[in-house]
């Protein structure tokens, strides 16, 4: 006897000429609804019928009903049936038109993300699929409409438009400092971030201030460190721009009120000889959104 798990299934057309005249309760009303002959359909649920070895329709003087075979079986057939649907649905059925975007994690999450609401009222037919970028090279390893990249707008082919212009300054959590608010916040834990963007030295340097405390806790993303800041680990060197929601919240406070504005920033990325069309300008806008004010 066959494994019901590895065995051979029925030919889907005779499976759906099967659920058709048992939801219908006619075969000729199964034909037109499948857009098939109603012999067709009585020929297929006969060869089901003896592929199973059971009889799964009564056949009456005027029509058929469901055998007890029959009505045991067809909830099953539905059931596969919606789920076959609904996945095809889900996967290729909703959207018109997908667009892609590759970013750095910490903008991608930070500022990217809670201004996707604006695009989606504006173009709810249109997908987007994002994916983080880790290393400088992985802009050259997938083909993506639009790039999000760090520095100062000049890529080769490349068209660009500015989201923001990195700003950084020492900020915490209020936990810190709980209990000491005269605490000079350079006695404290000092977290570091290893990238592109200017680190504690830089700061430093073009504030003509000595240096706080060397870093006790070394990250290798934004992201990461901005979590440990928010539990009280320590002082980060935070972007301005992507800490806007931490600061408005009271999650983090920040210590001192003039930033360091660099020369670089956060820019959206596309090939040159790309479309300005309605759904372009329409992303631009939405990932633009809220000026940032320092």
């Amino acid at each position: 006897m066959p494994n019901p798990e590895t065995g051979t299934l029925p030919p889907l057309e005779w499976i759906r000429s099967f659920e058709a005249a048992g939801r219908l309760g006619n075969f000729t009303a199964a034909a037109t609804e499948l857009g098939l002959t109603q012999a067709s359909v009585s020929q297929h649920i006969r060869f089901l019928e003896d592929r199973l070895g059971v009889s799964l329709f009564r056949r009456l003087q005027r029509g058929v009903e469901l055998s007890a075979d029959g009505e045991a079986y067809l909830p099953h057939i539905e059931n596969a049936l919606s789920i076959i649907r609904r996945g095809t649905s889900d996967l290729f059925g909703r959207p018109s038109k997908r667009l892609s975007i590759s970013a750095p994690a910490s903008p991608l999450a930070l500022w990217i993300a809670p201004r996707l609401k604006l695009f989606n009222r504006a173009f709810p037919n249109i997908e987007l699929s994002l994916s983080s970028i880790h290393r400088e090279v992985d802009y050259d390893r997938g083909e993506t409409d639009y790039q999000v990249r760090y520095g100062h707008g000049n890529w080769q082919d490349m068209a660009a438009i500015q989201l923001y212009q990195e700003s950084l300054a020492p900020a915490c959590s209020p936990k810190l400092l709980k209990g000491n608010p005269d605490l000079d916040w350079r006695e404290l834990p000092v977290l570091s971030v290893k990238g592109a963007r200017d680190g504690w030295q830089e700061w430093a340097r073009n504030r003509g201030t000595p240096l706080p405390m060397a870093p006790s806790l070394r990250f290798d993303s934004f992201m990461t460190a901005l979590e440990a800041a928010r539990s009280g680990a320590g002082i980060l060197l935070a972007s301005l721009p992507l800490i806007q929601q931490d600061l408005k919240s009271g999650h983090m406070i920040l210590l001192e009120e003039k930033p360091h504005i660099m020369t670089l920033g956060t820019w959206l990325t596309w090939k040159q000889d790309r479309p300005h069309n309605q759904l372009h300008v329409g992303l631009v806008k939405s990932l633009k959104k809220k000026k940032v004010r320092f």
